[in-house]
């Protein structure tokens, strides 16, 4: 099976999925059961979306020649999966799900010898869902199946930048980064993946991940990185280097930085010098 033919297939099971969380959502009757896993909030509406996505994608392609890695499923034992594994996040953004800001997203990804090679990012309440397969660009979809190209904004002076931040996950390393980088707009944003869709639909321009105790994981960064990346943006480690994935750790320890593109390595650079002064004082 071709890849586009796997796109067809994702962009549907998307679509549905977004309808069953979006029945979770909308019906307040309907008890999320919310559980807590390492801090991290877990409810009904997890389990039942990446239930539904795995066996979606299951029955249309089979596992012989795909693992499969879930939030919901994952465990540390698992060995490093096939060359093709799918990466899933059937809620991204639960604390703002739970909170009712709107602000969730379906994380899918096809993932081929550690890099992203198709992502969809689904958003239930904007009615969207973004796409993208390596070297074929990024596009969004709407309900109405009316389909755009995407691209990422360029050409503005670097203290116009707009940074997407989260509500929740801070600490006092990133909250020191983000006042002292050249760049003071700030949007405040739940799920990356809908910090990414801020970025391609030309409303922030840069999104910066700092792991703490705790760092975020291959479901939360690998859709959001094609789709990013594809419209024409940039996705790296502080040092440049690319994120990888499936390697064994579903970790991405360290500093990220994703952007529009036109001055990440500047800021990336930024972002080491900085923090290497907060350590510094922190010693």
């Amino acid at each position: 099976m071709q890849l586009p033919e796997i796109l067809e297939i994702t962009r549907s099971i998307g679509w549905e999925a977004a309808d069953l969380l979006k029945s979770y959502y909308h019906h307040s009757n309907q008890n999320l059961e919310i559980q807590y896993k390492q801090n991290d909030p877990v409810t009904a509406a997890d389990l039942a979306v990446s239930q539904f996505i795995l066996q979606k994608l299951q029955a249309a392609l089979g596992d012989e020649d795909f693992g499969y890695i879930s939030e919901e499923t994952y465990t540390s034992s698992q060995n490093p999966a096939p060359t093709w594994v799918w990466i899933i996040d059937p809620l991204d953004g639960t604390r703002d799900f739970i909170e009712k800001t709107g602000e969730y997203a379906i994380h899918i990804a096809l993932v081929k010898e550690k890099r992203p090679v198709l992502a969809v990012v689904a958003v239930p309440e904007a009615q969207k869902l973004y796409y993208a397969t390596k070297g074929g660009g990024t596009f969004v979809e709407t309900r109405d199946r009316n389909i755009n190209s995407l691209q990422v904004s360029s050409h503005k002076p670097v203290e116009d930048l707009t940074l997407v931040v989260s509500r929740s996950h801070r600490n006092q390393r990133l909250d020191y980064l983000l006042q002292h980088l050249p760049c003071q707009n700030q949007k405040a944003v739940g799920s990356v993946g809908c910090k990414i869709a801020t970025i391609v639909e030309k409303q922030a321009d840069v999104y910066i991940s700092l792991s703490g105790k705790s760092a975020p994981k291959d479901w939360d960064i690998a859709a959001p990185e094609l789709i990013l990346t594809e419209a024409g943006g940039k996705f790296t480690h502080f040092d440049g280097t690319p994120l990888q994935y499936n390697t064994g750790d579903v970790n991405q320890w360290g500093g990220i930085l994703a952007s529009n593109g036109q001055f990440h390595e500047m800021l990336c650079q930024e972002a080491e010098r900085i923090l290497a002064e907060v350590d510094e004082k922190i010693k």
